[in-house]
């Protein structure tokens, strides 16, 4: 469910420190892309995908770099599952803005849910060289 939050700026702030301190976060090993494919060919669904998405051109399934191509982006992953008792409302613009001051680069977030494990997830990709750093910048704000 979707929850609507009337606060002011600094009760949102608090209000998502705790979600990102109470959340579930994954860093997942290795080196991520998009593959792409025509829409009317929809990608095979492995083990290892991690989420597909189209438009009216062309499906995009994030899944794990297996070759390389200097026209493929190189992401590193990570991942956020949240309680369905939290009120997450917001979170993906905090945390990618702050994720754009501290490294000066934006991210990708791809949400799902699965209500056997509390509800929604999150996936979120950015450069891979970035990923330390960006997991330094979340870890900093789960420690708050």
């Amino acid at each position: 469910m979707v929850s609507v939050s009337m606060e002011t700026g600094e009760e949102t702030e608090e209000r998502l420190r705790s979600v990102i301190a109470q959340a579930e976060l994954v860093v997942h090993d290795g080196v991520w892309c998009f593959e792409e494919s025509p829409a009317d060919q929809p990608p095979t669904l492995t083990p290892e995908t991690l989420a597909v998405v189209r438009d009216q051109e062309s499906w995009s399934r994030l899944v794990p770099l297996t070759q390389q191509d200097d026209g493929i982006e190189h992401f590193g992953i990570f991942s956020f599952h949240f309680s369905d008792q939290v009120d997450n409302s917001g979170f993906v613009g905090w945390l990618a803005t702050r994720l754009k001051v501290e490294l000066g680069t934006g991210v990708f977030v791809v949400c799902g849910s699965n209500r056997a494990r509390g509800g929604i997830y999150d996936y979120w990709g950015c450069p891979i060289d970035l990923l330390p750093q960006a997991i330094t910048v979340v870890e900093t704000l789960r420690a708050r």
